[in-house]
């Protein structure tokens, strides 16, 4: 349990001296941005990439990531009916709400907290490859017919390839998959460029934290409250459900799977959001709420399921 409190604290730490940097206008106000793309397109595919090429495939096909998959599930189904009882809202506004409920912070948190709390960052790898190859595309997919009223299958079905996460991660895969052995000398540079990732996002992530206020009237508070209790409440239980009663598995795992449920809303799902103005607000509340409510409930999942 000290061990977890320990990764909490670490991840917490750096958040703030992101946050406190920004706040006292000691950074340029684009080094959020910067940071972010920094992170995106080099940092983190390095740190993906190591790690999946010297994991084990069954690690990434297995009984832990069905438990994560049928969190999500529910999750989302659950905030559709919601969504068609109480707000009425458009389809594009609940497609954006739906991933606001189920779409969990995989990069910027998840990352830090498999690595600090969990032990290991290939924990949150199958997640992470669930949504950028799954979930974004159709939330892509929907979002961009509401705004033009017709989608490019092409860019839809290449969206993924053009991910440089989803690349590293697959170029990872394959390595393991095939057994290829790497000379130390050529992954030094990825490892070394993958050490940065976490500290990047973290950083970013706090320093994206200043002049935020939410939960303002005539923004769908309902909707806002919902879509933030299903994904760090109701997301959480339901995991914990599946991967004890379900799909039976053993306390480090069970811990794995609840934690990463318990994880905040995607940061994604607020660019997603914005790019195609639909649910920006919805969105941009539900980050935010959820991140800061994931703090307490990640610490009681530790409590009650660390092994």
């Amino acid at each position: 349990m000290l061990g977890v409190l320990t990764g909490f604290g670490i991840i917490g730490f750096v958040i703030l001296v992101g946050y406190v940097l920004q706040r006292w206008h000691v950074l340029p106000p684009t080094t959020g941005l910067v940071l972010n793309r920094v992170a995106f397109f080099v940092a983190m595919p390095a740190l993906l990439f190591t790690v999946l090429a010297r994991s084990h495939p069954a690690a990434i096909f297995s009984m832990p990531t069905l438990a994560s998959l049928s969190a999500i599930v529910v999750a989302a189904v659950l905030y559709i009916v919601a969504s068609r009882i109480w707000f009425r809202q458009s389809f594009a506004e609940t497609t954006v709400g739906t991933a606001g409920a189920s779409y969990v912070n995989a990069n910027n948190i998840g990352l830090p907290v498999a690595t600090y709390v969990l032990g290991s960052p290939q924990l949150v790898v199958p997640v992470l490859l669930l949504q950028l190859i799954l979930m974004a595309p159709a939330l892509l997919a929907v979002l961009d017919i509401s705004s033009r009223g017709s989608a490019s299958v092409r860019s839809i079905v290449t969206q993924p390839l053009r991910n440089p996460i989803i690349i590293a991660s697959l170029a990872g895969i394959l390595v393991a998959v095939f057994g290829l052995q790497i000379p130390d000398a050529v992954m030094a540079p990825f490892e070394l460029i993958g050490g940065a990732a976490v500290p990047m996002v973290l950083l970013a992530f706090g320093i994206s934290l200043v002049g935020q206020r939410p939960l303002q009237p005539g923004t769908g508070r309902r909707a806002i409250v919902v879509a933030s209790t299903i994904k760090i409440v109701i997301m959480p239980l339901v995991a914990y459900v599946f991967g004890r009663f379900v799909f039976q598995l053993d306390p480090e795992h069970l811990f794995g799977v609840v934690a990463l449920a318990a994880l905040p809303t995607a940061q994604n799902i607020y660019n997603y959001a914005a790019r195609y103005e639909r649910g920006v607000v919805l969105a941009r509340d539900t980050v935010l709420i959820t991140t800061i409510g994931a703090v307490p409930v990640l610490v009681v999942v530790a409590a009650l399921l660390a092994p």
